[in-house]
């Protein structure tokens, strides 16, 4: 049963609610290791980094493929995964909170707020998107025991995987789980997030309480959340051919709050055979029917017709694929939210994204009456409420590669410049490095004394480190006297 707080919620925000807010938020149960029960089944999340697939070179992006499609290859038989990208756009105060400098009242404040006003023109300038990327793992089990070994042997799977791509990746708890939805229904309100199972169990609280809207409905073709929100969920209607793997890429940049999942159901290879013969069976027989028919009518030389000398070549090449190229077969479902400030921006935002996905040879549509559906199979929730899949095999879904550029944003770090491919600017901490050293390489007046010289006042203005400047040719000399 819902607790009385939603409810109060719920009657002061004036909205009739088809369904009531719990059931819009499915989740049963939480662990505290972040383990999710949803639908019958557990969930637990991790989350990873991103890699640099767009700058790489080809033979380098064609390794980086290879080891992503090993990944797909190896996803259990009995389990969902869910790969989600989350984008957020940039929360200004948040990264003033978090990236700039503080005033110290040393004489020197004057210029750490010239610096912060450049690094906050430098974020806004590039695409004011912040990323990130998770990957969701459900299955029916007996009981948490049962779940939770389950989960440890994955995890240790995806820590061997994503480690060849040069992606750490690091499990999710409670909090963390929960903070991605609050983030998600209450953007405005992201830093009064504040999770406690302990509180909450003392004062008999839901802690749906934490993350849930003030009120949410759901119309025929888009969501309306809270005070001045809608969203809308899309979903991949067909595909092309031949499809880039630029096309998640092209869709992740689109710079408005939105989540896109990718569903992978892997199918056991004993069932993937026996459903493709059949379909070689079923095509074969229908050539057959039309050529007798074609043999009554005296017409022997007479060819199959195109579409069923496709489809045989289609299923042939399929078995192929597994049997003799060790691929899997595996049902994929791809769903999209974005969100908006007005409904006018929102069908603005929709036809955009119907027109990128439409360049990269890929067919958004609406759902029509399963916004909520639609919206509980996006989330990284663990469950899949849309059945719109399509059948795939392990290279075909890999094509739809999560990865982009690497983001570095580290608090308390300097500015290095500018992403190439984000236009994001680049701040790192160089002590959170394995190993913190560097050096400047260039040629004749590229500014490698600049670059110098900038990291020495951003030292000097952020942090009390003791800075010791070896200069033989007393190039800095005047500068530091």
């Amino acid at each position: 049963m819902m607790n009385k707080s939603v409810n109060a919620r719920i009657e002061r925000s004036g909205f009739h609610i088809p369904r009531s807010v719990q059931q819009s938020i499915p989740i049963k149960r939480i662990y505290k290791d972040g383990i999710f029960e949803v639908g019958g089944k557990f969930s637990q999340t991790w989350k990873f980094t991103d890699i640099n697939y767009s700058v790489a070179g080809p033979e380098a992006q064609e390794e980086m493929f290879k080891a992503y499609c090993a990944i797909i290859g190896s996803l259990p038989n009995d389990a969902t995964t869910k790969i989600t990208i989350n984008n957020r756009c940039l929360n200004r105060q948040e990264f003033q909170r978090a990236m700039m400098m503080k005033a110290v009242g040393d004489g020197m404040d004057d210029y750490r707020g010239e610096y912060n006003r450049m690094l906050l023109e430098k974020a806004e300038s590039g695409n004011n998107i912040v990323q990130e990327k998770y990957i969701t793992v459900s299955l029916a089990r007996k009981n948490i025991e049962e779940a939770r070994t389950f989960f440890t042997r994955v995890g240790n799977d995806f820590i061997a995987g994503f480690g060849r791509l040069s992606s750490s990746i690091v499990e999710l708890d409670a909090d963390d789980r929960l903070r991605i939805l609050h983030d998600f229904f209450r953007m405005d309100k992201n830093a009064a997030f504040s999770l406690s199972l302990k509180q909450l169990m003392r004062h008999g609280h839901d802690f749906r309480d934490l993350i849930c809207p003030d009120s949410m409905r759901f119309r025929g073709s888009y969501i309306e959340i809270g005070e001045g929100k809608v969203a809308r969920v899309l979903f991949l209607k067909n595909y092309g051919s031949f499809i880039k793997d630029t096309a998640i890429k092209a869709l992740t940049e689109f710079p408005r709050n939105l989540m896109l999942s990718i569903d992978i159901l892997p199918v056991p290879t004993d069932q993937a055979m026996k459903d493709v013969q059949n379909k070689i069976l079923a095509v074969e027989t229908d050539i057959t029917r039309w050529q007798r028919r074609q043999n009554d009518n005296n017409n022997f030389s007479a060819q199959p017709p195109y579409d069923l000398t496709q489809m045989r070549e289609e299923t042939t090449e399929f078995l192929n694929d597994l049997t003799m190229r060790d691929q899997r077969m595996m049902h994929g479902l791809i769903t999209l939210v974005h969100i908006a400030d007005s409904l006018e921006q929102l069908d603005a935002d929709t036809d955009s994204i119907l027109s990128i996905g439409a360049g990269e040879k890929c067919e958004f549509a609406t759902l029509g009456w399963q916004q909520e559906d639609g919206l509980n199979t996006v989330l990284p929730y663990g469950l899949r409420r849309i059945d719109t899949i399509r059948t795939l095999t392990t290279e075909s879904t890999g094509i739809f590669l999560p990865f982009n550029t690497q983001e570095i944003r580290d608090t308390g770090g300097v500015y290095y410049g500018v992403n190439a491919i984000s236009r994001n600017p680049i701040i790192c901490n160089r002590k959170k490095l394995l190993n913190g050293n560097g050096f400047i390489l260039g040629v004749s007046g590229s500014g490698k004394s600049f670059a110098a010289k900038e990291e020495i006042v951003s030292v000097a203005l952020g942090t009390n480190d003791d800075i010791i400047v070896v200069d033989p040719e007393r190039e800095v000399r005047h500068e530091v006297a």
